[in-house]
């Protein structure tokens, strides 16, 4: 099964307008912010720590608010020169959206730990851990798919109208 018609709608949805082969060249940086962040989280799951997940936070909102996730620095500056890669893009507004979504998601799991809702942290937490998992091993990005959805809907609704 070929699955890479399947991974490039993924992106596409995302906001990426990517050739084919930048899309096989960027293979690997535009996985690089998501499982950075995969790699945090757990971490923080394992310390049961608000703060971690506060920084976290504070990640996040650079990410949502500006064209680049603090990570698309580390892998644009160091990283990219040792795989051999190219400089990612400035992340698509869709994309973007999708990580203020983590963003609030991530205040949620640092504010029941904070709050000694451990139990209720960690289920948050593990379900944020299988997003991060699912959009950094094949670009599928749930936020991503329903603003895609939700654009489609309300332009539909305009051209009715229209």
């Amino acid at each position: 099964m070929n699955t890479g018609p399947w991974m490039r709608g993924n992106l596409t949805t995302q906001g990426y307008c990517l050739s084919d082969s930048e899309r096989r060249a960027l293979w690997l940086g535009v996985r690089f912010s998501t499982g950075a962040c995969l790699v945090l989280v757990v971490a923080g799951l394992a310390l049961e720590s608000a703060p971690f997940f506060t920084v976290m936070v504070g990640i996040g909102v650079i990410a949502g608010f500006s064209s680049r996730h603090p990570f698309d620095y580390i892998w644009n500056h160091a990283v990219r020169h040792i795989a051999r890669a190219p400089a990612l893009p400035p992340n698509p507004r869709r994309r973007r959206d999708a990580f203020k979504v983590a963003t609030g998601w991530l205040a949620v799991v640092a504010v029941l730990f904070a709050a000694g809702a451990d139990t209720a942290a960690l289920v948050m937490g593990g379900l944020l851990v299988a997003a991060c998992t699912t959009v950094t091993l094949t670009n599928l990005c749930l936020p991503s798919e329903a603003f895609s959805r939700w654009e489609r809907l309300r332009h539909r609704k305009e051209l009715r109208s229209a």
